[in-house]
């Protein structure tokens, strides 16, 4: 690896432009040394003498993988079971009660590597049991996706995660993998995981009754977020959720959604009308 290695400003340029195109997240300029550090092995892999070389490479028309492998290497996946546990605690005690429609169906819409599916439907098998509600799961990253398939995380991550689910829905592991835990089989095949990118229609994926997109927005520039949120909520029913992050507000974006709480929305229930 050369360590004399140098992110050009057109380089940088290039990059950031090409990632918010692919993605809608920016990359401002305090974020050089991180693209610069995280591109660093790939461009020394590929054995290329600069960055400015490999986005000429990522340009090329047979140059999926990599444009995917650049797009895999930008993106923060860095989560946690039960992340903000006020939302687990809010979903099961005034959410779930308040929605009737079967089968239920949430969207992970920022799914990382799968820690926050995985508390969400240790959560509704808990509540509602194994039927009744169907998880999507979603991630622009195909290496997060494929960590999250995987379903084994470092015993590290599990902090937060309620002692009784561990035990219901975890597995310890021995031996070589000693300090693991692995998400046992059958809660992993209730979670339907994809590849999705926030700036694209979500029409394929249907109507949901709770949507979950956490700690993405702040990534996004103005014109980037108020596309993310149309997209969404055009796929949330008439009186359902929209959950994000306590660190991000739908401020100025939608004037059709009623905030609950600080980083809960929900979508007004379509009002019966009567005709004089």
């Amino acid at each position: 690896m050369n360590p004399q290695l140098v992110l050009s400003d057109q380089a940088f340029r290039q990059i950031r432009a090409f990632f918010h195109r692919e993605s809608g997240i920016d990359l401002p300029e305090n974020k050089r040394h991180l693209v610069a550090g995280r591109l660093r092995s790939r461009v020394a892999t590929l054995k290329l003498d600069s960055y400015d070389a490999y986005f000429e490479l990522i340009g090329q028309p047979d140059q999926a993988k990599e444009r995917q492998c650049l797009i895999d290497r930008l993106t923060t996946n860095e989560t946690f079971f039960f992340r903000e546990p006020k939302h687990f605690e809010l979903l099961a005690q005034s959410i779930l009660p308040s929605l009737t429609q079967r089968p239920l169906r949430l969207w992970c819409a920022a799914a990382s590597t799968g820690e926050e599916p995985y508390s969400l439907a240790m959560l509704l098998s808990d509540q509602l049991g194994p039927k009744g509600w169907e998880l999507v799961a979603s991630d622009l990253s195909t290496q997060a996706l494929a960590a999250a398939a995987q379903g084994l995380y470092p015993m590290q991550r599990i902090e937060l995660l309620p002692a009784d689910y561990l035990k219901r829905f975890c597995q310890r592991g021995t031996g070589e993998y000693q300090g693991q835990l692995l998400i046992r089989r059958e809660l992993r095949e209730k979670v339907q995981l994809l590849q999705h990118n926030l700036m694209d229609s979500a029409a394929a994926l249907g109507m949901f009754d709770v949507i979950f997109l956490r700690n993405v927005l702040i990534y996004f520039n103005p014109k980037s977020k108020q596309q993310a949120i149309d997209r969404l909520v055009s796929q949330l029913r008439p009186g359902g959720w929209l959950i994000v992050s306590h660190s991000e507000s739908l401020y100025g974006t939608r004037s059709d959604l009623q905030m609950i709480t600080p980083s809960v929305y929900r979508r007004p229930a379509v009002q019966n009308r009567i005709c004089a």
